[in-house]
């Protein structure tokens, strides 16, 4: 086996799926979950502008938050919910208490709402001593949340890169050192000292670290600004000086709003005493437990923890912790939960025993009382995955399962990583974990696994010595499948051993394969073993489909009793998720021609597309100048597909009737379309329903398929794609007819021509005649001849001339001719040309022009 890993991209639904893994639920994470809480929180009092009088404003309380929605209720409904309301921060007049005194404006109640009005009179004199009451102690929305470029933002949005916070020095909990923002990763902050913008020096913390407070805390409470203890020697003390004032002067003009801060968990008094023993993960390789010892206690709040050690030239290693510092344990932690517990260094016993030690130093354990929090474990179990941070390296994130969990403890494998490490282990409450996809909704690198792959050396075929001693070849070359190894001469022209097949690239390729991706494949693959040969050229074909799901659902078609075959599994992605199906691939020589042309057939694209046959310019079935639209009767005629009046044949033989059925549904719909762009004028119905229904059973088979991130972009679609799907004519057509005929009802609008299945001459006449009425606008195309009979080239010309010419290219390769240019839509400008929303409507925008320009001056 020759095996390596191979870089691939990651994506964390797929790989939950494939494995059948279980991500850690999001609600475990509560420094991601608080991050995520709106800037305001609920009692805040805020001065809202009344509707229905100008200058007038009244008191409201926010209720709850949504976003940057706010739910708000007027002072003096008490707990009375009924007319609470919805206002968005974005656009509503909200202002802080005491805007309106500022500003000389009037508070008073809506004067529409006489119920809140005849409230407070029952019991106030006049609004000012209701609002004295009311306001007395309450906290008012802030000012920066409501007006300029912090206003609506979320609280991890208000740090933003060169705020300066100020940091604990992480030996002294009485020192403090101011540090610059230089990135905001969702809450994770990436932060230099002050005086030493150095990258040597970063370091990361979660913006709810205890050890971070605000600029002016130290001086508030009495305690020293002085620069890092173990880095103070690499500046003096005048340019640490001169970076602090400096800093300070600019973080005064734009200060960080305190509201950062009201998420920060209050420290709690410990109980600890110096000489207490304890257990702790180790606080520089947090691989394992060490025993350690409290050595000081600062205040009531803070005390020193060192690790134990024997050893004569020991230098200590020690920490500063709080009583809900993550990691610490107490004695015999490990022994209750079967974990092993590392000696002290010096240790001289082999067998670690907590009484003996503590006999042996003289010393005490520290109570249970000590650790309120010591079995906490918020709902993390064996084998769920998530996101963490790298002990040894802060700034890389990893993709990680948890190996173990033990109380408040997990045990963490990161995967990816050049240099395997040990378990991590981390608190439940560690800010050093994350959800599955964090990283990726922040926009930051996630090191992922890396795929293994085995390739077996297989003894077959003829090997090519000058191919495979060439360092690189083109992307056009054939593709050999044969590793480089000694031949078995029985098998070099055995049954299960197939010459090349070739990739016609000139012929036609059909409604599901993308003629430009067809364009990027081999000219050849192999000579091979059979199934190798062509599970390989059958995955070519699956990339280079529209919709590869398709595709794999009609290869799974192709099938014959009397092949001698072996199953193989093939994959395809389509909007972010993946499917894989198990189709039968033919086994001999003899039988890969005729394989190769049912599979051909299934995809109604040209025999010839792919298969031993190789073709040059001109193919045998003359399909190469064929396009979409043109190539309708000739796949009709080639694969023999009937149509809705008649029995099903050959390759239809395996559908159920039902999905016929739902055929013809869809050939409805879609003749009502046709209407509207005018295609009857040169095609049968049979011919229509050829064209919509492959398109409009794809839509509708992979609606519940579409991935979460392409919703989005659909529904924001959606009043775009209504007009030609309802049969509905352009908007402004719409308006602009109203316009003109205010009086013209409902008989004579296109919707209600199109209702009936089968439509007359006269209906059609009716309704050209409006659409050419109605189509009067500024930028009205004229065009010299009838898009019906334009050409490919024309229709590029034309696209060349518009504000879209850079999309010409996708024509030319996609042979897109009139009749196919006036049947474009926004889906299906969307999924055959793999564009997004904006240049997709931009387009669309061009292509209606051409078909308003059509019913103008050629429908008649």
């Amino acid at each position: 086996m020759d095996c390596a890993e191979e870089e691939v991209d990651f994506n964390w639904e797929e790989y939950l799926e494939e494995t059948g893994a279980t991500a850690a639920p999001h609600t475990a994470f509560r420094h991601v979950e608080l991050s995520l809480q709106s800037s305001f929180q609920p009692g805040m009092k805020l001065e809202v502008a009344n509707k229905g009088s100008l200058d007038t404003y009244w008191v409201a309380t926010i209720i709850t938050t949504c976003g940057q929605l706010l739910l708000l209720r007027y002072c003096g409904y008490g707990d009375d919910r009924k007319a609470d309301f919805w206002c968005d921060v974005m656009t509503a007049e909200l202002h802080p208490v005491g805007w309106c005194a500022q500003n000389n404006k009037t508070l008073q109640p809506p004067e529409d709402n006489v119920y809140l009005r005849a409230a407070i009179k029952e019991k106030y004199a006049d609004w000012a001593e209701f609002l004295i009451k009311e306001l007395t102690g309450s906290r008012t929305a802030p000012a920066n949340l409501l007006e300029g470029p912090l206003r609506g933002k979320n609280t991890v949005d208000l740090i933003v890169v060169g705020c300066i916070l100020e940091v604990r020095d992480a030996s002294e909990p009485s020192v403090y050192w101011a540090a610059q923002v230089q990135r905001n990763v969702g809450g994770r902050l990436c932060l230099s000292y002050v005086g030493l913008n150095d990258p040597t020096y970063y370091m990361w913390m979660f913006y709810l670290d205890t050890r971070l407070r605000p600029l002016g805390w130290a001086k508030e409470n009495n305690l020293s600004m002085k620069p890092p203890t173990d880095l103070c020697v690499l500046r003096s003390s005048s340019e640490w000086t001169e970076a602090f004032d400096q800093a300070t002067a600019e973080a005064l003009n734009s200060p960080l709003p305190l509201e950062v801060f009201k998420d920060h968990a209050d420290l709690h008094t410990h109980s600890f005493r110096a000489g207490m023993k304890l257990e702790m993960v180790s606080p520089v390789e947090p691989f394992h437990i060490l025993p350690v010892s409290v050595t000081k206690i600062y205040n009531e709040y803070y005390f020193q923890i060192t690790v134990d050690d024997l050893t004569a030239e020991a230098t200590p290693t020690s920490v500063v912790c709080h009583a809900d510092s993550p990691g610490i344990l107490p004695v015999q932690w490990c022994l209750k939960n079967g974990v092993g517990l590392e000696r002290p260094r010096g240790f001289e016993s082999q067998d670690f025993d907590w009484a003996d030690y503590l006999k042996q130093t003289g010393t005490e354990a520290a109570p249970d009382v000590c650790f309120p929090n010591a079995s906490q474990g918020r709902g993390f179990c064996k084998d769920m995955w998530l996101e963490a941070v790298n002990p040894l390296q802060p700034s890389e994130l990893c993709v990680t399962r948890i190996t173990q969990v033990k109380g408040r403890l997990l045990w963490l494998k990161l995967e990816g990583l050049t240099k395997p490490l040990p378990d991590c282990i981390v608190d439940v409450e560690s800010m050093n974990i994350f959800p599955v996809g964090w990283c990726e909704a922040n926009g930051y690198p996630l090191t992922h696994l890396q795929k293994t792959v085995c390739l077996p050396q297989k003894k077959i075929a003829v090997v090519q010595p000058e191919k495979q001693l060439a360092p690189s070849q083109p992307s056009d070359a054939p593709l050999n499948l044969c590793p480089s190894i000694a031949m078995d001469t029985g098998l070099v022209n055995g049954k299960y051993c197939c010459s090349q097949l070739f990739i016609n690239h000139r012929c036609f390729s059909g409604p599901y394969l993308n003629k430009g991706r067809i364009a990027e494949l081999p000219k050849a693959v192999g000579p091979g073993k059979c199934a190798v040969v062509l599970k390989e050229i059958l995955t070519m074909l699956i990339n280079s489909a529209y919709k590869p799901g398709r595709v794999l659902r009609e290869l799974q078609m192709v099938e014959d009793p009397q092949w001698n075959c072996q199953e193989e599994t093939l994959k395809a992605k389509y909007k972010g998720k993946s499917y894989r199906s198990t189709m039968r691939v033919v086994r001999t020589a003899d039988q890969v021609s005729e394989f190769c042309r049912r599979v051909c057939e299934r995809l109604q694209c040209c025999p010839n597309l792919f298969g031993p046959t190789f073709v040059s310019d001109n193919c045998p079935e003359n399909c190469s100048s064929q396009t979409k639209t043109k190539y309708t009767y000739y796949k009709k005629r080639k694969v023999g597909r009937p149509s809705l009046g008649e029995n099903a044949q050959d390759g239809d033989t395996t559908k159920p009737a039902r999905r016929r059925k739902k055929r013809k549904a869809i050939f409805v719909q879609k003749k009502r379309r046709s209407s509207i762009v005018g295609y009857h004028t040169t095609e049968s119905p049979q011919d229509s329903d050829y064209y919509y229904d492959d398109e409009d059973e794809d839509f509708e088979e992979w609606g519940s398929e579409a991935s979460s991130n392409s919703l989005r972009e659909e529904a924001s679609a959606h009043s775009f794609q209504d007009a030609p799907r309802r049969g509905r004519p352009p908007r402004r057509a719409a308006l602009q007819r109203r316009a003109t005929h205010p009086n013209t009802s409902d008989r004579s609008s296109p919707r209600r021509t199109t209702r009936s299945v089968s439509y007359s001459q006269n209906q059609t006449a009716n309704h050209t005649q409006t659409k050419t009425e109605s189509f009067e606008e500024e930028d009205r195309l004229v065009l010299e001849r009838n898009p019906l009979e334009w050409s490919v080239s024309d229709v590029v010309d034309f696209i060349t001339s518009t504000d879209c010419a850079s999309l010409a290219k996708i024509f030319q390769e996609q042979d897109i001719d009139g009749q196919a240019l006036l049947l474009l839509t926004l889906p299906t400008v969307q999924e055959c040309m793999d564009l997004k929303l904006g240049p997709a409507i931009k387009l669309c925008h061009q292509i209606e022009r051409v078909k308003v320009a059509f019913y103008s001056q050629f429908a008649n």
